[in-house]
């Protein structure tokens, strides 16, 4: 048993968005209005009995969550090695157990990594410089997509956001392949989470990065790329900038790094021989 208020280990999770009042003031009007916002609460990650992470996230998709991050963050390599998973519902938030056979475990232990920090933080807690800018695995893929390709997946990944749709202030992070379109979204308030839920979610389906495109509704740092490498993912496509160290660490790990994609426009900063245009774009 955790050290959490064992009265509220019942406690319901909250849904994943909320109602809102508020005062609205669009030009010169002034109303009483209300929305609806994403909700966030603290999810605790437990390996082996001793709380890895606290992470501020998005309570929902919580089994995908807790295997995407423990893939992420070098613990699994597989889903199958997940031994047990449980998850306590309190008045503080979210514990996230899981179970990992015992070399797993120790191997956990010895590195004596905790971490606790604000929505979307990826390194908060990091023991050491070099864990932070750790080198992420090397991508070895000969998957080549066609611009027109990466245009069609970036606007069709609204369609797996309807928690976004509702509040407007969540990212997302999708899987996409020119076989099956959009394969799996997952969303979260943090883009770090979002990444992990989405990870998760196809380790537990045992489908495999490399044929496909991995999407960001959001800028791109180097824990992003650390987290796609990990995931095998050869492009990830986001709408927004990456950072200069993202960028060269997508060139050293072999990732094609595709960013600012709006509309019919995007930038390729790393291996665009991944990135053909052997079609014209038509676009409605």
């Amino acid at each position: 048993m955790s050290d959490l208020d064992c009265d509220a280990i019942f406690s319901p999770a909250p849904a994943p968005c909320a109602p809102a009042s508020c005062v609205a003031y669009k030009g010169p009007a002034r109303s009483q209005d209300a929305r609806v916002v994403p909700e966030e609460t603290a999810v605790a990650f437990t390996f082996g009995g001793s709380t890895h992470a606290v992470m501020m996230a998005t309570p929902d998709d919580f089994e995908d969550f807790a295997y995407g991050f423990a893939f992420t963050e070098g613990l699994i390599d597989a889903a199958s090695e997940v031994e047990s998973f449980d998850l306590l519902s309190t008045r503080l938030g979210i514990e996230l157990r899981v179970g990992l056979p015992r070399e797993k475990a120790e191997r956990y232990a010895a590195r004596r990594r905790s971490m606790a920090g604000p929505t979307g933080c990826g390194l908060c807690g990091v023991e050491s410089l070099g864990e932070a800018m750790r080198p992420a695995p090397a991508v070895v893929s000969d998957a080549v997509f066609d611009r027109r390709e990466i245009v069609e997946a970036m606007a069709g990944l609204s369609e797996g956001q309807p928690l976004n749709a509702r509040t407007r202030a969540v990212h997302a992070a999708g899987f996409w392949t020119p076989a099956r379109g959009l394969v799996v979204v997952r969303e979260d308030v943090g883009r770090h989470n979002a990444l992990d839920k989405l990870a998760g979610a196809l380790l537990r389906r045992d489908t495999a990065c490399g044929d496909g495109l991995v999407l960001l509704t959001s800028r791109v740092s180097v824990e992003l790329i650390q987290k796609a490498a990990r995931m095998g993912a050869p492009v990830v496509v986001a709408i927004s900038v990456p950072t200069a160290a993202a960028i060269r660490l997508a060139q050293a790990s072999g990732v094609t790094l595709v960013a600012i994609a709006r509309g019919r426009d995007f930038e390729v900063f790393t291996h665009a021989a991944r990135v053909t245009d052997r079609a014209s774009i038509h676009v409605a």
